[in-house]
């Protein structure tokens, strides 16, 4: 019923959204009667706001086209190296990377948002990197007949594109591939594989969600699995291919992150009604160009979102050493060649401090002298991997870790 009832909310604002902005757009028209008074352009630009708000939206594209590399732009090259029915391998290139660039995967978050929020991410490392991405699919387009993919399928998944990548790759981790990722390192460590990666980097993620809990790790915890499983587990109507799938929906999971900050995304949106009422057309573009990203949700399979929401952050698996994959337990003590490369941002309200760095206290096989802990002061949980901050300051941190250890 879930389901159901949000696909029937969402015509309505389908509707409704097109309709402010026809009506912003004819009280925009200079041929308009009193068109560009202070009311009917306060009127359309609240009109524009609301439009924006309530429009559908898709899988956005990454769209980076090109890179400036010392002062030169590099035409970008993207494709589809890997297709399996949850996920797709994307690789990126340009037209001016030394033959022997370093290969860099970065792993992307199943968690409501697209691989493309990572773009910022991508671009900027592009510049030193051939940058390969898990671009996750959203479940709802998944039919039934591909069958379960929970954190198992995610861990193995994410062994079998190393393998595609070759042996000397490079991992990078944003937030909740942090667990998998430094599962998947301790598993091709253990069977000597040889492609496991030569560095991970992980940035901003719950290895351990027992030190400094946010508001998200006790949303996880002061509730029984059971509860997640009957209240926030819906099915996909028929209107889509993945029909009849148990999914935890994305509009869920973007109105909890919504509901944690509401205050600031309410002012952003009056920010943008203001600066659309002065005629600040490009700052009201780049608040409207955030929140087309942010808004633009997938569905996460049940299975995997309910195998996380145990083992991350109900039982603490990994940090204690139980954590299991495919019937065997995960060993980090067999890391003894992988660098790791931790990043906390000082006001993560997703990831608190010590929840990354605890990975660097689990990996006692590995030589001190592989192990190196980045702390980003004033910067949030998504500054760690996007703008200003990321590009300045984190970013080089991380061009540097993998350039020594190449």
């Amino acid at each position: 019923m879930l389901y159901k009832a949000y696909e029937i909310q969402r015509s309505f604002l389908n509707a409704g959204s097109a309709m402010a902005a026809l009506a912003a757009e004819f009280l925009n028209n200079p041929s308009v009667p009193l068109a560009g008074t202070p009311v009917s352009q306060a009127m359309a630009s609240a009109l524009d706001v609301f439009a924006h708000a309530a429009a559908p939206r898709g899988k956005p594209a990454f769209g980076i086209r090109s890179v400036q590399v010392d002062g030169a732009t590099r035409h970008v090259i993207e494709s589809t190296v890997v297709t399996r029915p949850f996920g797709d391998l994307k690789k990126f290139t340009h037209d001016g990377l030394v033959p022997d660039a370093p290969r860099l995967l970065i792993v992307a978050p199943m968690s409501g948002h697209y691989a493309t929020l990572l773009r910022g991410t991508v671009e900027r490392m592009l510049e030193r990197h051939v940058v390969y991405v898990t671009d996750w699919a959203d479940a709802r387009m998944v039919p039934l007949a591909h069958g379960r993919f929970d954190l198992d399928d995610y861990i193995d998944y994410l062994i079998d594109w190393l393998d595609h990548i070759g042996p000397g790759a490079h991992v990078m981790a944003v937030c909740q591939p942090s667990v998998p990722a430094l599962a998947a390192t301790g598993i091709m460590a253990r069977n000597a594989h040889p492609c496991r990666p030569k560095t991970l980097t992980m940035m901003g993620g719950p290895i351990d969600t027992r030190e400094s809990p946010t508001a998200v790790n006790d949303h996880a915890v002061t509730k029984p699995h059971v509860w997640f499983k009957h209240n926030v587990i819906t099915e996909v109507p028929a209107n889509y291919p993945g029909a009849g799938r148990k999914v935890y929906p994305g509009f869920v999971q973007l109105a909890s992150f919504m509901s944690m900050n509401l205050g600031s995304h309410m002012m952003s949106h009056y920010g943008m009604f203001k600066h659309l009422v002065q005629g600040a057309g490009e700052s009201a573009d780049a608040t409207k160009a955030f929140y087309d990203e942010y808004r633009s949700v997938c569905d996460i399979t049940a299975e995997f979102y309910l195998q996380t929401v145990d083992a991350v952050f109900q039982s603490h698996l990994l940090p204690r050493g139980e954590f299991v994959h495919r019937g065997q337990v995960v060993d980090l003590g067999a890391i003894t060649d992988t660098a790791i490369l931790c990043i906390e941002g000082e006001r993560d309200d997703i990831s608190g401090l010590g929840q990354t760095r605890a990975a660097l206290d689990l990996t006692p096989g590995l030589p001190d002298a592989l192990k190196k802990y980045h702390f980003a002061p004033e910067v949030g949980h998504y500054g760690i991997f996007n703008g200003t901050r990321w590009r300045s300051s984190i970013a080089p941190v991380v061009d540097g870790w993998i350039a020594s250890h190449d």
